[in-house]
């Protein structure tokens, strides 16, 4: 997988990080002369998530861009296929799909969740010109000592590190501020 294809953004919760990722991707789709998606991967599955979900469906409306949607809560590699070089793909975001895939596809096998999004990213890169991935940074703190949630932070800090690996830019988003945590603005 070619890493100037993959671009990792991640924040705290309500740190502007999906903002400044749609914004890039509207930056780079213009640059490139290229189509523009997003992979929603929340399921609405409470008022807050409904309310979290139109509020970035109007967000992408007064972008001024086109955006196509896909819903795709798991097995992202099974759309990988629809997407060209000339698409721009921003994935928000990678810890609700990990949620999904260990919480709704009730997966307990570490290694294989790992596998599923390693897989996903790999597909989207393959077929994408470009993939923007958006992260949340939750449970920084010291292991709790809750199994369960202990097992999490593991498994999230996981998937950062093996998208971080595999990305030319990685971008901590904090307070509205991009900061940048690996490669250089082109």
């Amino acid at each position: 997988m070619e890493t100037e294809k993959l671009i990792f953004i991640t924040g705290g919760v309500r740190s502007g990080k999906s903002a400044f990722a749609e914004q890039l991707a509207v930056k780079h789709a213009r640059e490139t002369d290229s189509n523009l998606h997003y992979i929603a991967c929340g399921i609405p599955s409470d008022v807050e998530m409904q309310e979290r979900i139109k509020r970035h469906q109007q967000d992408r409306k007064q972008s001024g861009s086109v955006w196509r949607t896909w819903e795709q809560p798991v097995h992202l590699s099974h759309i990988a296929r629809q997407f060209t070089r000339q698409d721009v793909i921003l994935l928000d975001c990678i810890t609700t799909l990990l949620n999904n895939y260990l919480f709704q596809e009730e997966l307990n096998d570490a290694n294989t969740v790992l596998e599923y999004i390693r897989e996903d990213i790999t597909e989207l890169c393959n077929y994408a010109g470009e993939v923007i991935i958006v992260s949340n940074e939750v449970l920084q703190d010291i292991p709790y000592e809750n199994e369960l949630t202990r097992n999490y932070q593991a498994l999230l800090g996981n998937v950062h590190q093996q998208s971080v690996e595999r990305a030319s830019l990685a971008i901590l988003v904090e307070s509205g501020i991009p900061l940048m945590k690996k490669g250089r603005w082109k």
